[in-house]
């Protein structure tokens, strides 16, 4: 494998055509025990269990960050990921990088620790081109980023355009929690650009809201909801999950009602990822005879989609419902649909660098994450160091398969006509793709695949065909959750 693609690899248009979702068919039972296994959700493609980090060093990522950016920043921008990892009290859903505390004193030192960060890679950049850096994405993820005060928050943003300008059509967008999100919140942010929120609902029935350690009421998701609608949000979306402790059709139909009054422009429907096994999650709340079996799962994620089909909402990419007044909706029918460490997102940028603790990188050539232990993170920082701990450096082969489950992902289809789209195993992953042909997941064309809608759920699956390195080393033990 040789370590970087050609430039060609770099610019395939993988977003060049759009797709349409129609109203899903009924999954029979065997279908989902057959494919419901354990799976990544290529966000990444090699995913981080697979990344050879014996082969990454800071050096040669520092300089594809560069490349990445004097290739692209005057025409796209860049994405900025920010990771603010703490919280008041612990969901036991959650298994993201968090740190509990009531001590909001901590606010100001871990702002000022992803300022410096952020400064280090402004010189950076600095030394690749003299050209002013174009934010063209920011996204506010944690944690929950409504821990920090409104001010706080600013100083943030602030801090950030110190050194950079606002692209044209820039997307900015935050999650808030309904319990601590303020008018002040809501209004703050706006003021700085942001037109998108998001806010975790998971929801509304009370005993799944006590499993799950999140205990949130109606009347606070319908009080942030309508401020920021009546602040001017343009797109918000709420965030449900489905295969959660105690969750029935009951249940999900009561949560979806309740949504339906509130009129969201967007919905994540997240498949309830059960990982207990990694260490420092807080998975442990429940009991796994609590969970609902694989076919009860799929019931619930089908009752979700005929509801929300008969809502107004359509299906983009895997896990996300909108509107088609929203601009995610209009990015799938646009062709512009795009998969990174953030989801589904509707800005295609090559280079997205990501601060604060644990966050991911992508140059688009390379991966590299932040320290994952919030005192080795501000340790680094605050030893003038950028702090990273580990990463990957994309191979052209990797460049050429993460172009084709990037296609799967956002497409439902991808094409190897093209001699730079081809592959060595690429006829071993057309035999794992035949299986699913006979079962009605996909057609496989003379020089590509396509997904039907009843392939739709299994795309995940799909998408594993073409992992070669999942393929090549099994794990020994579990590294990702069930597809299904």
């Amino acid at each position: 494998m040789s370590r970087l693609a050609p430039p060609r690899v770099l610019i395939l248009d993988y977003n060049s055509t759009p797709i349409i979702s129609v109203m899903s068919m009924s999954i029979s039972p065997q279908l989902i025990h057959k494919y419901n296994v354990a799976g990544p959700r290529y966000t990444s493609y090699p995913t981080v269990p697979y990344w050879q980090e014996a082969d990454f060093s800071v050096t040669p990522y520092l300089e594809t960050v560069k490349r990445t950016f004097s290739a692209t920043n005057a025409r796209d921008g860049i994405s900025l990921y920010i990771h603010l990892p703490y919280c008041e009290s612990l969901c036991t859903f959650c298994a993201c990088n968090h740190r509990i505390t009531k001590k909001h004193e901590v606010e100001t030192g871990y702002i000022a620790a992803v300022l410096k960060e952020w400064r280090m890679y402004v010189d950076l950049l600095a030394q690749s081109s003299d050209e002013r850096i174009k934010i063209r994405e920011i996204h506010l993820g944690g944690g929950t980023p409504t821990f920090f005060a409104p001010e706080k928050l600013a100083d943030l943003i602030n801090g950030l355009f110190e050194f950079a300008e606002r692209a044209d059509n820039h997307e900015f967008s935050f999650e808030g929690h309904p319990n601590n999100t303020t008018e002040a919140h809501l209004k703050t942010l706006y003021d700085l650009g942001f037109r998108r929120v998001s806010f975790g609902v998971q929801d509304y029935d009370a005993k799944v809201q006590k499993a799950i350690n999140r205990i949130q009421p109606f009347e606070n998701v319908a009080r942030v909801t309508e401020t920021a609608r009546a602040i001017g949000y343009t797109s918000i979306s709420h965030d449900l999950v489905f295969g959660l402790p105690h969750q029935n059709l009951d249940t999900m139909r009561h949560t979806i009602a309740k949504t339906a009054e509130l009129s969201p422009d967007r919905l994540a429907f997240y498949s309830y990822a059960h990982v207990p096994w990694i260490k420092g999650n807080g998975q442990r709340g429940f009991n796994d005879e609590d969970l609902p079996s694989g076919p009860e799962k799929r019931a619930l994620y089908e009752l979700g989609k005929e509801m929300f089909d008969e809502l107004g909402y359509v299906e983009v990419g895997m896990d996300h419902f909108a509107r088609p007044n929203d601009t995610l909706y209009q990015a799938m029918d646009e062709g512009r649909l795009h998969r990174n460490f953030m989801g589904y997102t509707e800005t295609n940028t090559r280079l997205m660098l990501s601060l604060g603790v644990s966050s991911i990188s992508d140059s688009w050539y390379a991966f590299a994450q932040n320290e994952k232990v919030l005192e080795d993170y501000l340790a680094r920082i605050n030893a003038g160091q950028l702090p990273l701990m580990r990463g990957h450096l994309l191979t052209a082969e990797d460049l050429i398969i993460r172009q084709h489950i990037l296609n799967i992902m956002c497409r439902m289809h991808t094409d190897w006509s093209d001699p730079a789209l081809q592959f060595a195993q690429l006829p071993q992953a057309v035999e794992l793709l035949k299986p699913m042909q006979d079962d009605g997941l996909l057609e496989i064309l003379p020089n590509g695949l396509k997904v039907t809608e009843q392939g739709r759920p299994f795309v995940r699956n799909i998408a594993m065909a073409f992992d070669v390195r999942l393929w090549a080393k099994q794990p020994e033990t579990r590294l990702f959750s069930m597809t299904i």
